[in-house]
């Protein structure tokens, strides 16, 4: 027992590191954790995200919450082709946010019930699009990132960068009112992708389906486009990231 020790042992608590990712946007700045979480199921990353991390001396307790589509495109749009493309979508999914389709369109970030879980019924969506948000140029915006897009506002298939900037889905997923979304216009331009834009995984179904909507760059004989999907499940083994929004951050 020479080792022993007497006294007060002091304890010792150790946190997972995580840096943060500052990105500017129209309300000053929006933090995200960095890395991405994942790769793994969507699931499995929000669950990773609700952990708590240590950043810096200054923010030694920070926790993170689900982004919503909009704030995923934010962060993935900055600084994109150092960042995000390379890092990210040339190598797997990034999960952009949940969708629900239906048989009339698409809803993005769908409200959540009292137990948290994502409402999925279409006549409570339908509802819920009526009276709490807004017509924008043929689309419908509310708050925390609710939207919905009539499939007849946007193309599915391969398309050019503009046409799909233009469209509803875009412009939904992005929650904006302008004309065009622009963030999704500059991840998805020839610059990075000479071989455009493939939009698949939104069609209609005769019962509403809870999705996760995806981005990713082609591989192979498909490389050089840009894909974004509409048919990955929360649960599916089509792994992928996720950026976490700072929810809090603990200062001493």
């Amino acid at each position: 027992m020479a080792d022993t020790q007497y006294g007060i042992r002091k304890a010792e608590f150790v946190l997972p590191v995580r840096d943060l990712l500052s990105v500017p946007d129209k309300t000053g700045e929006l933090v995200f954790g960095y890395p991405v979480f994942g790769p793994n199921t969507y699931l499995n990353n929000l669950s990773e995200m609700q952990g708590t991390y240590f950043h810096s001396g200054k923010y030694p307790r920070i926790t993170f919450r689900e982004p919503i589509t909009a704030e995923s495109i934010l962060a993935c749009a900055y600084d994109f082709e150092k960042l995000a493309k390379p890092e990210i979508l040339d190598l797997r999914w990034l999960q952009l946010g949940r969708i629900v389709r239906t048989q009339k369109g698409v809803f993005a970030n769908p409200p959540k019930d009292k137990d948290g879980k994502s409402i999925v019924d279409e006549e409570l969506l339908m509802s819920w699009r009526d009276s709490k948000s807004k017509e924008v140029r043929g689309i419908y915006l509310g708050e925390n990132g609710f939207g919905f897009a009539a499939y007849n506002t946007f193309q599915q298939g391969v398309q050019n960068c503009d046409t799909f900037a233009r469209g509803g889905l875009a412009r939904v997923l992005e929650h904006t009112e302008e004309e065009v979304a622009r963030n999704l216009r500059e991840i998805a331009s020839p610059k990075f992708y000479k071989s455009e834009v493939n939009v698949f995984g939104f069609d209609s179904v005769s019962e509403p389906v809870l999705r996760v909507a995806s981005l990713f760059s082609g591989r192979d004989v498909e490389r050089g486009r840009l894909y974004l999907c509409g048919d990955n499940w929360d649960d599916s083994f089509n792994f992928g990231c996720v950026f976490g929004v700072l929810d809090s951050a603990f200062y001493v």
